[in-house]
């Protein structure tokens, strides 16, 4: 398979790594311009910049460059291993290392006219989106054609059917209290950035009850938003939508949801008047 291929097979399935490749070289280096590696946040690697010491500094770059997002430019020597150099080989070469981080991920549980909103709006948003219902007949082609991925399970059985991550937003948007208390307690077990749990606050009083019966520890119970979205008097399965997405995507972004209206210096004493 190329590594153009690779590199499309990769995204496709939401897996994350790093795109090494040697952007200029010089002199004796172990491998020319235009060698390409991937690396993967575990340290594991495919393909080759030419082995030893180099290799596992771009291996270590590449790692940190998928924990804080940003790219990088390293310049090797190859003359003075006692100076720090990565060899003895004479030449220079530059490394550019590039971190491919997945899309962020709506994972939607309850595929009603609300689920089918928050599916439609966050696929425009630009997240990858995975439909899931326990009524087959909720999740199919023709209903969510906005979607990336179908499943059909029951609720608690979410984790073995998708991988949950620090990207992933889940969104609860159940027909009852019940379903509800039969997920969070697996799905509170896992990574996800954000669980949301669609319903007035009422009802989120009553599955908060019931799971810290169950012996879900307080500090799970708190991970859940519930009610979903911010205040906007939401009331269409539309508007909802937007409600919640706002939400998330204030939160992916780190905003704070304030207003950002301004008032132009010249004309507040116009206003104090």
């Amino acid at each position: 398979m190329s590594t153009f291929n690779r590199l499309a097979q990769l995204e496709s399935e939401g897996k994350p790594f790093a795109l090494a490749t040697i952007v200029q070289a010089s002199g004796s280096v172990p491998r020319h311009a235009g060698t390409k590696m991937l690396v993967f946040p575990e340290g594991n690697f495919e393909g080759t910049i030419g082995g030893g010491e180099v290799e596992n500094l771009v291996i270590k770059a590449g790692q940190d460059a998928l924990k804080d997002g940003k790219t990088r430019l390293l310049h090797y020597n190859f003359s003075d291993p006692e100076r720090g150099d990565p060899g003895v080989c004479g030449g220079e070469m530059d490394v550019y290392v590039e971190p491919i981080l997945p899309k962020a991920t709506l994972l939607i549980f309850g595929m009603g006219h609300v689920g089918k909103a928050v599916a439609h709006l966050g696929g425009w948003l630009g997240f990858r989106v995975i439909a899931a219902d326990d009524r087959e007949d909720y999740v199919l082609e023709d209903d969510t054609p906005d979607v990336d991925g179908r499943i059909h399970c029951e609720i608690a059985e979410l984790p073995k059917h998708v991988e949950i991550t620090d990207q992933t937003y889940i969104i609860l948007a159940t027909r009852g209290v019940s379903i509800d208390v039969a997920g969070l307690p697996r799905l509170l077990e896992s990574r996800a950035a954000y669980v949301g749990v669609i319903g007035s606050r009422r009802r989120w009083e009553t599955t908060a009850g019931q799971l810290k019966e169950m012996g879900v520890p307080d500090g799970e119970i708190l991970r859940v938003t519930s009610p979903m979205g911010l205040e906007i008097h939401a009331e269409t399965p539309e508007e909802i939508a937007l409600s919640i997405l706002a939400e998330i995507v204030m939160i992916h972004r780190g905003g704070t949801g304030e207003k950002m209206a301004h008032s132009p210096t010249r004309l507040r004493n116009v206003e104090a008047e």
